[in-house]
C-alpha cells in the first residue's frame, strides 16, 4: 500500500514572474517532465490526485489526470508555507494509490515528520523537480518505509 508524493515539474523562473506566485506555469521542460511522470505513475494504478492550489502543481498532475479520466483535487494542506501537522493530516485521510503534489519546502519537512514517526527511509533523498516519493503504509495507518524515484529523464 502506497503514496505517491511528487515535487512539482519544472516551472519558469520565480525571480523572472512578475505575477502572482500561485500562477507561475510549467515551463516547456516541465511538461515534459509531466508527461514522463504520468508514463510512470500511470502503471502504479493510482486512486485520487490531489494538488496544492498553485498552478505548476495542479498542471504537473494534468497529464496523468487526463489519462486516467480522473479529476484533480486541490488542498490547501500541501500548499507551500504549510505547517506539517496539516500535510500529515491529509495524508492520513488519503487512499493508498493516491498521488499529491506538493513544493520543495512541503514534501521534506513532511518526509522529517514521518521518520521521527518511525519511517525508514530507503534511498539517498533527492528533492529536485518532478522527484516522486513512494511512501509505503500498513492497514493500520502506520508508516512503514519511502524510496524516491528521481526526476524523470535522468
Amino acid at each position: 500500500m502506497a503514496l505517491y508524493l511528487v515535487r512539482h515539474a519544472k516551472a519558469g523562473e520565480r525571480r523572472g514572474w512578475s505575477d502572482d506566485d500561485q500562477l507561475r506555469p510549467l515551463s516547456t521542460a516541465g511538461w515534459k517532465q509531466a508527461r514522463s511522470l504520468a508514463d510512470r505513475l500511470e502503471a502504479e494504478h493510482p486512486t485520487t490526485l490531489v494538488s496544492s492550489p498553485y498552478m505548476r502543481c495542479v498542471q504537473t498532475l494534468e497529464p496523468l489526470a487526463e489519462r486516467l479520466g480522473v479529476e484533480i483535487g486541490v488542498d490547501e494542506r500541501i500548499t507551500e508555507g504549510v505547517a506539517f501537522e496539516r500535510s500529515l493530516e491529509l495524508l492520513d485521510e488519503l487512499d493508498d494509490g493516491s498521488v499529491l503534489c506538493s513544493h520543495g519546502d512541503v514534501i521534506p519537512a513532511l518526509l522529517d515528520a514521518l521518520v521521527r514517526r518511525g519511517l525508514e527511509v530507503r534511498s539517498t533523498p533527492d528533492w529536485r523537480k518532478a522527484s516522486t516519493w513512494v511512501i509505503r503504509r500498513k492497514k493500520s495507518g502506520r508508516y512503514t518505509t519511502a524510496r524516491v524515484w528521481p526526476p524523470p529523464g535522468r
